[in-house]
């Protein structure tokens, strides 16, 4: 049985000495799921703000290209758009919509999802040994295609999840939580064991792995307060060490806090 304690202490430990590459790799993990969180449900969780972030512009658009289809303004005339008009602006603005949604799911599969996956690796890896950063780009080299189809479902499952209702996405979420993990240990496992193999490593962790989480909003605050520089120089590679850890009790019983070479 692992405590909050000891899986903060070697993740610390570890991230404190290869410092500045684990706060590099999280910088790099972070940036990702920025840039792709607006627009498709990242890093495998159910965020509801994400979601009313993409509703709000869903309708913004819709609104605009109803005005556009209403009418438009000539002098001081309004002049009413013929029916076909209308048609076509009505299917140009589904086709942009659908294009845009396509645009952001093929970045996070073909590219984030694989970057995540090499960051956990390089996490995995620097919990016993300093990692070198080359780690990042692991998912490009290991059985590429099948790491970007698992972590595409993941992602699928859990926004589908999440449109049911918030807590089994949240639910959801914790169950695949590990899949980064497995993947970046085991990059040949097929989907139904990797999607097995991480529900059996969460079954009865899911709450524990929650309070786990919660431990940390003491340091977000503090982050906050100094607009995000201690997120980025500490808090953030320290959570990020702390979940490998995390991974590597729950899949090999180690806990030990061994000496880096």
């Amino acid at each position: 049985m692992w405590t909050r304690k000891e899986l903060k202490e070697k993740g610390k430990k570890a991230f404190l000495f290869n410092y500045w590459k684990t706060v590099l790799v999280s910088l790099v993990l972070v940036i990702l799921v920025i840039g792709t969180s607006g627009s498709v449900a990242g890093r495998g969780r159910s965020n509801p703000a994400n979601d009313r972030g993409e509703t709000s512009a869903v309708t913004t658009m819709t609104e605009t290209a109803e005005d556009s289809i209403n009418e438009h303004s000539l002098g001081n005339k309004q002049v009413e758009l013929p029916p076909a008009a209308k048609a076509v602006l009505a299917v140009f603005a589904v086709f942009v919509g659908i294009v845009g949604v396509g645009s952001a799911l093929a970045f996070m599969a073909f590219l984030v999802n694989p970057f995540e996956v090499g960051c956990r690796r390089f996490f995995l890896r620097n919990l016993n040994q300093k990692a070198k950063f080359s780690e990042v780009a692991f998912a490009f080299d290991n059985n590429y295609l099948n790491i970007v189809k698992i972590c595409f479902f993941m992602t699928i499952y859990t926004f589908l999840w999440g449109l049911l209702l918030i807590i089994p996405g949240i639910i959801k979420s914790y169950e695949y939580r590990m899949i980064p993990y497995i993947l970046a240990d085991h990059p040949d496992m097929s989907q139904k064991e990797v999607f097995a193999k991480s529900k059996e490593l969460m079954k009865g962790q899911k709450w524990r792995a929650f309070v786990l989480d919660l431990s940390f909003i003491g340091w977000e605050i503090l982050s906050l307060l100094t607009a995000r520089v201690l997120g980025v120089l500490y808090v953030t590679p320290y959570r990020d060490m702390t979940n490998a850890a995390l991974y590597e009790r729950l899949e090999y019983g180690n806990l030990a806090v061994e000496e880096n070479n």
